[in-house]
């Protein structure tokens, strides 16, 4: 049988609490086929397990399930227990499951989680129907002055109409990973996965700009159901491969001639209408060798291209360059700060004993620390993927300290 892989990061409400030596059970037909506990960043080791054979996630066919699944049970001394139902795990690839767990005087009532069917598999979602809004394809009104990346999105779990489906802030790349995961398959071509995941970014980005249903007096970005928008799955898995890609081109988005927003841009499993993008055929198409911007514009025209939006929200310090071993600048000596101070809540990133702006080997080495816990290239230098992570979690450490203290 083949084998797909599973690392699990448990977490207390956020991302600045990793839960040590948390009681990890996984589980197939109700029973425990394997057990483990965190590690001091809260992670799991690299656990392998069985799966189906990758050939099927390659083809659109409906007989056989591409993908096994497994349910996670978490537990931690003074949290509350999580139940996870329906982990993916996908031949040769390795499956990121996030776990956060609350407090016992703070039960959210999400103990168990049910991660939904990839949305290819059977086509268990409906796909987006423009007719449902009959001004959809009318230029949206203009709200923001510029195409930007915001720290948080929000997303409405069901449709507009709906006010008692709950509304989650989630990170603009989680987001996007997750959204990216629960529509395509990880086994793809890298090329598709890059289009795909463009594809998602701009019509997430056009929601933004156009502050699409805010226009319409909800208080929220976008939904998670495709009849409206993309299909985003809460407490889903994340596949590693479409994870790495994203945090590569989350800046990425497509425009058409000279329309000032991101391009709405729709897609279906398979289709041949004109202006949706075909997730297959985007497939067969990467399998030819195409990159991503030829496909992308196979489908929704040449006059498209690929454009970067800027970062909001880029705390503590904005991106310059590349920072590699053997820089000496000031640019150096906020990256050892930070590492450092992110340090008290992973101990396992080793200590920089001398900040001093000096890109040395113990920086390098808590550079390639951070980039593996979190899941990113572990090429020891700070572009502006690891850049932007680490801000992130610096912002996220930063505001737990100053909880704690207040």
């Amino acid at each position: 049988m083949a084998k797909g892989y599973l690392k699990i990061n448990v977490y207390s409400d956020n991302i600045a609490n990793p839960i040590m030596d948390a009681d990890i059970r996984i589980i197939k037909n109700n029973e425990v086929i394997y057990n483990t506990k965190t590690s001091e960043d809260g992670q799991t080791e690299l656990i392998s397990l069985d799966t189906v054979d990758k050939n099927y996630s390659l083809e659109n066919q409906t007989d056989v399930r591409p993908y096994e699944t497994y349910d996670i049970y978490v537990k931690a001394f003074g949290l509350n227990e999580k139940l996870i139902k329906g982990v993916q795990i996908f031949d040769g690839v390795t499956s990121i499951q996030d776990v956060y767990l609350t407090s016992i005087d703070n039960d959210d009532g999400t103990n168990i989680v049910n991660i939904t069917p990839n949305k290819l598999w059977k086509n268990s979602s409906p796909q987006i129907n423009e007719d449902l809004d009959n001004d959809e394809d009318k230029i949206a009104p203009i709200i923001l002055k510029e195409v930007v990346i915001p720290k948080n999105i929000i997303v409405h779990d069901g449709n507009p109409s709906n006010s008692n489906a709950a509304n989650y802030t989630v990170p603009f790349i989680d987001y996007i990973k997750n959204v990216a995961s629960s529509e395509i398959y990880s086994t793809w071509p890298k090329e598709t996965i890059k289009a795909n995941v463009i594809a998602i970014i701009s019509f997430t980005l056009n929601r933004i700009y156009t502050e699409w249903y805010r226009n319409k007096g909800y208080n929220f970005t976008i939904t998670s159901t495709t009849t409206y928008d993309q299909k985003y799955t809460k407490g889903g898995t994340i596949f590693e491969p479409i994870s790495q890609i994203v945090d590569e081109i989350f800046t990425n988005y497509i425009k058409s001639g000279i329309r000032m927003e991101p391009l709405l841009a729709h897609y279906k499993s398979e289709t041949s209408e004109k202006g949706y993008l075909s997730q297959w055929g985007s497939k067969k198409l990467g399998d030819q060798g195409y990159d991503a911007l030829k496909i992308l514009r196979y489908y929704y025209g040449n006059d498209i291209s690929i454009y970067n939006a800027k970062i909001t929200d880029s705390d503590p310090y904005s991106f310059k360059e590349t920072l590699k071993l053997g820089d000496c600048n000031i640019d150096v000596y906020i990256l050892q700060n930070a590492l450092n101070y992110i340090r008290g809540s992973y101990p396992g990133i080793p200590i920089i004993n001398n900040p001093n702006g000096y890109f040395d080997n113990e920086t390098v080495n808590a550079v390639k620390k951070f980039q593996s816990v979190f899941s990113l290239s572990q090429t020891g230098q700070v572009n502006e993927q690891t850049w932007y992570k680490i801000s992130y979690v610096l912002t996220a450490v930063k505001d737990l300290t100053k909880n704690v203290y207040e």
